[in-house]
């Protein structure tokens, strides 16, 4: 039985619900049955830089 490939917009909901903390069991098996990491790597690091920069515009703006 071949592995199914993520797209592009679960593996965002993915991050995003690691990102917060919750995920349903569906959506985890399915995570858990994808072909590669890779994605799941990449969008993650894109989510956390995108967030820290948030953070410094944020702090940025407040303190100006």
């Amino acid at each position: 039985m071949a592995e199914p490939k993520a797209s592009t917009w679960q593996v965002i909901k993915a991050v995003l619900g690691a990102f917060v903390g919750v995920q349903s069991e569906k959506q985890r098996q399915l995570d858990f049955q994808t072909k590669s990491i890779v994605p799941y790597i990449i969008v993650g690091i894109i989510a956390a830089l995108l967030f820290v920069a948030s953070l410094l515009v944020t702090v940025s703006l407040v303190l100006a």
